[in-house]
């Protein structure tokens, strides 16, 4: 059985099958995911990514990504610095915040690749449907957070894993390869020493000390 990608818990347990793939679930941080040889690789991955249509001149897609976007703006100082986190090929979210007078900086290592934004500090970072593409959740996250400044917010959007796992739509789609409960963030949070608020069904904000 794998290792748990965000906690490295070497004892997860086979969790569901579907058919097309398995899912395992740790007993530590409660993460499921997919094991590594049933991930697609990158051409296959994109490919998926590409079907998207996420414009900023969606007014449906603003209201999406409203969800994050009302919550953390209203917490955040003026002046506040941030980076969209695999902003995809369309950012808006950036654009929501900088129209908002929150300097955003984006990277998207298919789309938009700037690691140079990954060397910097920021007083809010953000990733809306991403982190269940991620293969390796805890090494991403903790470095992210790693980047925010004292009292700095991490906002994430993805779906939480439900009770009828089984019948979910989310893990059809075969880029999402980690499913986060409650638990799961309540883990990260306190593992990173950052608090965490669930402002809505898919949202999770954690905030960083401000004393460090």
């Amino acid at each position: 059985m794998p290792s748990c990608p965000l906690c490295a818990n070497p004892t997860t347990h086979h969790f569901h099958a579907d058919g097309r793939r398995d899912y395992f679930r740790c007993s530590v941080c409660d993460l499921v995911a997919v094991p590594p040889e049933q991930r697609l690789g990158p051409q296959a991955e994109k490919a998926v990514y590409d079907q998207h249509d996420n414009r900023p001149d969606d007014p449906g897609y603003r209201r999406f990504l409203g969800r994050l976007f009302d919550p953390l703006s209203e917490r955040l100082s003026p002046g506040a610095e941030g980076l969209d986190f695999g902003a995809g090929p369309g950012p808006t979210l950036s654009l929501m915040f900088e129209e908002a007078g929150f300097a955003t900086r984006i990277h998207d290592p298919y789309y938009h690749p700037a690691p140079e934004n990954l060397k910097r500090y920021y007083d809010f970072i953000t990733a809306t449907e991403v982190v269940e593409h991620l293969f390796a959740p805890g090494p991403v996250l903790f470095a992210l957070a790693r980047q925010l400044r004292p009292g700095g917010w991490l906002g994430l959007m993805t779906k939480r894993t439900p009770e009828d796992f089984a019948r979910w739509h989310y893990i059809r789609d075969p880029t999402h390869v980690v499913f986060f409960s409650e638990t799961s963030f309540r883990w990260l949070a306190e593992a990173l020493g950052m608090s965490v608020d669930f402002p809505a069904a898919d949202v999770v904000l954690m905030r960083r000390d401000t004393s460090h």
